[in-house]
């Protein structure tokens, strides 16, 4: 959800994130803790975390394999040689970051097991606001779309001008050294 030197969040995954917090007290009370991690260090994170009004407990990886282990995040030469191995397959995939959810069982002995993964599009029926637009009459409306999350932005950027760009395709955050480039 925030790379390194990202200078906000993804919007995909912040959309996603948005629907955590709720659910937060349903989880704890069936023994089940959500933590989000991120490449990103945590001084990276918490502003963010701020700016989005969330609670969620938001961890980093910086400085560890995590995130590559589970196939989230890719390195240059994974991106060059003609696409990570992501959400169980070979595809080219355009960005160092991708979504995706874990499941973990630590058992009395202190042993941790990996019990679940998930990537992509498998993240949405975690998006309650999926579910709505899915009653909807026009549904999701993301026919048409040459990335069909373009219509979705960070919840403090929408107005009531927004135009979607049909042509648009996934657009990683910049880093905070992009912005000063001519």
């Amino acid at each position: 959800m925030l790379g390194p030197d990202w200078v906000e969040g993804c919007p995909s995954c912040s959309f996603l994130a948005d629907h955590f917090d709720g659910a937060i007290p349903h989880l704890n009370a069936r023994d089940v803790t959500l933590a989000v991690i991120s490449r990103a260090p945590f001084v990276q994170i918490q502003p963010f975390q701020r700016r989005m009004g969330w609670k969620f407990k938001w961890v980093s990886s910086s400085g560890t394999d995590f995130n590559f282990d589970y196939e989230v995040s890719f390195t240059p030469e994974d991106l060059r040689k003609g696409g990570p191995n992501y959400n169980f397959n070979t595809i080219p995939l355009p960005l160092e970051e991708g979504p995706g959810l874990s499941a973990f069982h630590k058992d009395e002995a202190g042993n941790v097991f990996h019990t679940y993964s998930t990537f992509a599009r498998g993240l949405d029926i975690l998006v309650g606001a999926y579910n709505f637009l899915d009653f909807a009459p026009k549904g999701r409306d993301e026919e048409g779309l040459a990335f069909s999350m373009a219509w979705v932005k960070h919840h403090d950027k929408y107005t009531a001008n927004d135009v979607v760009d049909t042509k648009r395709g996934y657009i990683q955050p910049a880093k905070s050294h992009d912005c000063c480039k001519g």
